[in-house]
């Protein structure tokens, strides 16, 4: 049990005092250029499976 509560003591001084946080304004640049390229993929996609899908009604109504 003594070791269980020496790694959360060591595991709770490492991110306290020895891991570097980033800004706040550097989470918020980092969350937008998320949500940018979230966008972008998304939009991708829907146009692929936009054009996949007429594709195949095309061909679904060639042969029926």
């Amino acid at each position: 049990m003594n070791k269980v509560k020496e790694y959360f003591l060591d595991t709770y001084n490492e991110l306290v005092n020895k891991v570097s946080w980033p800004a706040w304004s550097d989470l918020q640049n980092s969350a937008i250029i998320v949500m940018i390229a979230s966008l972008i993929i998304a939009l991708t996609i829907y146009g692929m499976d936009s054009v996949f899908s007429q594709l195949m009604k095309f061909i679904y109504n060639m042969f029926y």
